[in-house]
């Protein structure tokens, strides 16, 4: 297998990983996903567990996405919803290094994008 592939691969299967990962605790309706949903939102209890149970279909299926068919535009759709994860922690009080731990989250997806966008930048020229 080229270099490429494998890269393509490891980028594929790291970003399904975190994104099955997320979606399987959003639909068991992981607790303090559902409070930090209630305190930025301002949402009842059974609201913001509906919109976190939807929340976990969508990861679910982006998860599958990435290993059937990955599509650039939910590549960047990815790269915000990890990023935006990720600066929740602090934003509810938690230490900003839950923030900086989680930076894979986004950068895996971003860097699957740009990994495809040099593809296709190479095959226009």
């Amino acid at each position: 297998m080229k270099t490429d592939k494998k890269i393509e691969w490891i980028l594929r299967i790291g970003v399904a990983g975190e994104f099955l990962g997320h979606g399987v605790f959003a639909l068991q309706g992981k607790a303090d996903w559902v409070q930090w949903t209630q305190q930025l939102s301002g949402m009842d209890a059974s609201s913001a567990t509906t919109f976190i149970f939807i929340v976990g279909l969508v990861d679910i299926l982006l998860a599958l996405l990435v290993l059937v068919k990955p599509i650039r535009p939910v590549l960047l759709w990815m790269t915000f919803w990890g990023f935006w994860t990720a600066l929740v922690r602090p934003l509810v009080g938690l230490p900003i290094w839950d923030f900086i731990e989680r930076w894979a989250n986004w950068a895996a997806p971003l860097a699957l994008f740009y990994f495809y966008q040099s593809k296709k930048d190479r095959s226009d020229q």
